[in-house]
């Protein structure tokens, strides 16, 4: 037997995210996989799922949803209200929603990525491995539209049942440690400083492409364009305008702006809870 939910309100932006697409650059694929990584693993353990079970990550406006049998489901990472049929429940807790009951992942407090996790994981095709959407290159299941079925898997057994979870607080100020290059000689000296010696602020125009920033602008040393290169997650591009652009999961794998530098993958899960106007530095590291 499938179990299956149907998307009642698909919110902003609710997309199915698992590990991602890793290992397919060199065919133009990014890696893609949910932004918060470690959200959806302590979402799966909980819930006895693999760590990289295929969750929803949604955003900003979270999302509600109707099972057709009893489920089991988690919802983490960003703190938001949580109902079922109307009545409070909890977050970051393992929630029983009978068949039939709406599970509402309301409006995010603070952050920007909630993450709901059911028993036995989000079944949708895996696509190069995955079953992950990715935004740039289209692979994977469209974002989630209001009618849309989505079946489950089988369940596990929860490893340590658990009251309460240690999920970590969206950051009200991001530090993005940086290693210099490899175009740090496309900027002039006071650029180099400047990145490391400014506070910026997360962009409204950020997405799971880039972290976009405001601030200063990095003064590029005069000369001629860059031929397209490859490009890394935690790359930091910096565009013409001169704001750097830290990509995430979503990004291009050949780009011909420069990077200054490389943010280091550890620090991009509270990049991807960063909300517009939260400040940043960049530290060298």
């Amino acid at each position: 037997m499938t179990v299956r939910l149907t998307v009642v309100r698909p919110g902003a932006l609710t997309t199915v995210q698992d590990l991602g697409r890793r290992g397919h650059a060199h065919l133009g694929v990014p890696r893609s996989g949910a932004l918060d990584a470690p959200a959806m693993a302590l979402a799966n353990r909980l819930l006895g799922n693999a760590p990289g079970a295929a969750v929803l990550e949604a955003t900003l406006t979270g999302c509600a949803l109707r099972p057709d049998h009893t489920v089991t489901v988690v919802v983490g990472g960003a703190p938001c209200p949580v109902t079922v049929d109307g009545r409070p429940a909890a977050w970051g807790a393992p929630v029983r929603v009978p068949a039939g009951a709406v599970l509402d992942a309301g409006g995010v407090t603070a952050g920007v990525r909630a993450y709901v996790a059911v028993a036995g994981g989000i079944a949708v095709e895996p696509v190069l491995g995955s079953r992950s959407t990715d935004l740039l290159s289209g692979l994977g299941p469209a974002p989630l539209r209001a009618g849309d079925v989505l079946p489950l898997g089988v369940p596990g057994s929860p490893e340590v049942p658990a009251d309460l979870a240690p999920w970590p607080a969206p950051p009200p100020e991001l530090t993005l440690p940086v290693r210099l290059g490899p175009r740090t000689d496309w900027f002039t000296p006071a650029a180099l400083r400047t990145l490391t010696s400014a506070t910026y602020r997360v962009s409204q125009h950020s997405n799971r492409i880039g972290l976009r920033t405001e601030g200063p602008p990095l003064e590029r040393v005069p000369g001629g364009e860059l031929p397209s290169e490859g490009m890394v997650l935690g790359a930091v591009q910096v565009p013409p305008d001169g704001r750097p652009v830290v990509f995430l999961h979503d990004h291009p794998t050949t780009g011909g702006y420069p990077v200054i530098g490389v943010v280091a993958e550890t620090a991009l899960a509270a990049a991807a809870q960063a909300a517009a106007g939260t400040p940043v530095r960049f530290t060298p590291g």
